[in-house]
């Protein structure tokens, strides 16, 4: 893996568990692989990891000193053979039905120039050098055209040659979008320039209904529905040798019998001495019916394509089919294009540490992954991650996307609807909030247990997202609801308004912790500062939280700080004991408490809650040198150069053996309970981004950025793909805390009210980070010791630059 700029150029071993997503917010996706086969095909508003169809592109050339063909990717990955794929009949059986034994290129090597993917191959010997460029739209603050489920795929063929070579690139696909079980017809259709992949529906699975779409610009294209109908292999044997042969069929499709199997499209071309010729293939699904519903209510079968009763993706309701949608494209394609250009070369432009430009840009492809949906009205909905084959925990989960941070710069309108979620239809008049929205988003009922951490962190997301948007009537319409969820959390946990949390209180741990700590205390602390904030903007009584952030300040400092770093104060009642558990069980319990604690451990998350105000430009007043010593002490205890020898019996995938990684949680003064927190064993990318940023916020840099290069090194695309974070799914949401770190490193803070800009850098000399706001985007830094504003789109107004050169440079 060599570094190419800003990212890094994948070949050999460490490009075969690429999957670069390619798609729109919320519109499914197709994945290229780091060897350049179309995979993670998952245009069904739902994940579909291990769909890699019969798909492939190639070329064949003919000339003076032979001919010749081969599939435009480089050789297939060896775990590949034996992997039980859906669609194979065993491990053992050949994997028949795959392109493997079809001749390809000897070498690839894939660069990731987010969102795009350049994969470049050549073949020794060969006239013909090939390179894929493949792209999606991306354009910050323009939410619509970065969620249309659409593609790119760019093949520019080159004669590296002394003679002039005749040449034929084709794109064929077996019908994918053909539904096992279906009773409805199903085709191929063609037309000039391009075919389409076909399902038809009823009135028993209307969701049935898709098609996926292959267009081109090129002049003399023909495209063909006229594969063989024969059994075994015959389809795939014919297309072959008629490729081999530089053979081309004749358009259209079969005018009697069944239809084709699949579809094909040729563009022949020459090709001088040293001439390139480009090919665009546009791609585009549209499958704007689903059967998708998550959570409680009754449920009405006839309504499953309205709108109220199932999920409807966004692009259902902006085009009225695949067709409108494919002309959009086509009339759009280089505006787009153009505008998701500006924003690859602004982040490869970006004057920042390797391992940080890396870690940012590999994790916004989880916007283009099925772990975001988007439903037909506009308003966001996210998975928590991608299971193989259907999104992994529901409902735009509070705690877990109190880590993502670049939604709310890049999209921030997208991210605004998440907070309406949360504090309309996920809250009762109460002020108890749901954790997890229901998809279609609709009013939700009361469930049992409301997180501590998401409902504290959504007023503070609040208050970071109105600075963003700076718009004061959008903050008033919220402010009540606000108000109501704070007075729920404070009757709730902290009934005394102690200062701390002494009632059991979940968290994104996925347990409840039982008595105060460090993690929910900060939280606390700082959805106090925020509501204090914003009700002095509101002129809205501030008084109360101003004094009760003052108390929990206080616990924090004195009571949860033991001198190294903020712990837990264990209290328990036999409430503990209630509900039926095994006789062992019951012992623990008695013996030290509930289970599932941290109680004098060093938690990487201890200040979780402190990071998130930081990020969102918010003093919360907690001693900062309690808090750089609480991070120190992370680094120093959770970091592990090797996990040889550290026991995890809990998800080892995340990191294991030699591997580098920070463990969610030690316990260096002591043993730790016998059964401590679920997950305490673990390393989650995202938890070690946060401590990352939160270390260079701090000034220790070189600590933060080795914390960057462990998570980083463990996604090198030999074993884990470098453009999916796991945990509890692939693209995680957690992970995009990464976006953090260029606050972190550059000190940016824009407030859109006052439109004030904060410069601090961490490092000294030229540096330079994007800065992404409600109404354009840049980069913003220092550069020959002065700090600047460049925008690339839009427009970011600032009145006034708040600079503080880097300590190290003075």
């Amino acid at each position: 893996m060599a570094q190419n700029g800003s990212h890094s150029t994948y070949s050999g071993a460490k490009a075969e568990r690429i999957v670069f997503p390619l798609g729109g917010l919320g519109a499914g996706m197709v994945g290229l692989s780091g060897t350049g086969a179309l995979t993670a095909v998952s245009v069904r508003n739902a994940p579909a990891l291990l769909n890699e169809p019969f798909v492939f592109a190639a070329v064949r050339w003919s000339g003076a000193s032979g001919q010749g063909a081969r599939v435009i990717e480089g050789p297939v990955p060896t775990w590949k053979l034996t992997y039980p794929w859906p669609d194979s009949t065993g491990t053992g059986r050949g994997q028949q039905g795959k392109t493997f034994g079809l001749p390809r290129f000897a070498d690839a090597s894939f660069a990731p120039r987010f969102p795009f993917a350049e994969l470049s191959l050549e073949a020794p010997g060969g006239p013909l050098a090939c390179r894929l460029v493949a792209w999606s739209p991306f354009v910050p603050g323009d939410a619509d055209a970065s969620s249309l489920p659409v593609a790119g795929l760019e093949y520019e063929i080159r004669n590296i040659a002394a003679e002039r070579v005749e040449t034929i690139l084709s794109f064929h696909a077996r019908n994918f979008m053909r539904v096992a079980g279906s009773k409805s017809p199903a085709g191929v259709d063609t037309a000039d320039g391009g075919f389409s992949l076909w399902q038809s529906g009823d009135d028993a699975r209307p969701e049935d209904e898709g098609r996926f779409t292959v267009e081109t610009d090129a002049p003399g294209a023909v495209a063909g529905a006229r594969w063989f109908r024969g059994g075994w292999w015959d389809p795939v044997t014919d297309l072959w040798r008629g490729l081999a042969e530089g053979r081309i069929p004749a358009a259209g499709a079969h005018e009697e019998g069944a239809p084709s199997d699949g579809g094909s499209l040729y563009v022949p071309f020459v090709l001088e001495p040293g001439e390139t010729r480009r090919v665009r293939l546009r791609l585009s699904w549209f499958v704007a019916k689903t059967s998708l519903r998550r959570g409680g209510g009754p449920f009405d079968p006839k309504g499953r394509t309205d709108g109220t009763e199932t999920f409807v993706p966004w692009y259902g309701g902006r085009f009225a089919d695949a067709a409108e949608l494919a002309a959009f494209w086509a009339q759009n394609y280089d505006r787009l294009r153009d505008a998701s250009e500006v924003f690859a070369a602004s982040l490869a432009d970006q004057r920042l540490p390797p391992e940080v430009l890396e870690a940012v840009s590999a994790n916004l492809t989880t916007l283009k992954s099925p772990t975001v949906m988007r439903q037909a009205d506009g308003r966001l909905w996210m998975w928590e991650g991608c299971a193989d084959n259907e999104g992994s925990f529901e409902g735009s989960c509070t705690h877990v996307f109190n880590y993502a941070q670049s939604i709310p710069h890049l999209f921030p309108s997208l991210e605004r609807t998440l907070r309406e979620t949360e504090f309309f239809e996920n809250q009762d008049d109460d002020g108890h909030q749901n954790f997890r929205a229901q998809l279609p988003i609709r009013p939700n009922p009361r469930r049992a247990r409301p997180a501590a951490d998401g409902q504290f962190g959504g007023i503070v997301k609040v208050y970071r997202d109105w600075r963003i948007c700076g718009d004061d009537a959008w903050l008033r319409r919220l402010w009540p609801r606000v108000v109501a969820s704070l007075e729920y959390a404070i009757r709730t946990w902290d009934p005394a308004e102690a200062g701390w949390l002494t009632e059991p209180h979940h968290n994104t741990y996925d347990i409840e912790f039982w008595g105060p700590d460090g993690m929910a205390g900060s939280f606390y602390l700082s959805a106090l500062r925020a509501a204090e904030a914003m009700a002095d903007a509101l002129g809205e009584p501030a008084e109360r939280y101003r004094v009760l952030a003052e108390r929990v300040r206080g616990r924090l400092e004195n009571d949860l700080f033991n001198g190294e770093f903020f712990i837990q104060k264990v209290q328990w009642t036999d409430e503990a004991l209630a509900g039926a558990m095994s006789t062992e069980a019951r012992a623990s319990i008695e013996r030290e408490g509930p289970k599932y604690q941290y109680a004098d451990g060093c938690l990487s998350d201890g200040v979780l809650g402190e990071w998130l105000a930081r990020v969102s430009g918010l003093d919360t007043g907690l001693d900062p040198a309690k808090v750089a010593t609480h991070l120190r002490s992370v680094h120093r205890y959770n970091f592990r150069r090797s996990l040889r020898d550290h026991a995890n019996p809990q998800r080892p995938a995340y990191a294991l053996g030699d591997e580098s990684a920070l463990l969610l949680c030690s316990w260096p003064n002591g043993s730790p309970p016998h059964f401590p927190f679920v997950y305490s064993d673990e390393a989650w990318t995202g938890i070690e981004y946060q401590v990352a940023a939160h270390l260079i916020m701090c000034g220790e840099v070189e600590a933060g950025l080795k914390i960057v290069r462990a998570a980083r090194s463990r996604y090198d695309g030999r074993v884990r793909n470098p453009f999916s974070e796991f945990e509890w799914g692939h693209w995680y949401g957690r992970p995009m805390s990464s976006w953090s770190l260029l606050r972190a490193m550059t000190g940016q803070d824009y407030d859109a009210r006052t439109r004030r800009l904060t410069l601090a850098p961490a490092l000294p000399g030229d540096i330079s980070a994007l800065l992404a706001t409600e109404t354009g985007y840049g980069l913003a830094g220092v550069r020959d010791g002065a700090p600047f504003v460049e925008v690339r789109r839009g427009e970011i107004a600032v009145d006034a630059i708040d600079y503080t050169p880097c300590r190290a440079a003075q």
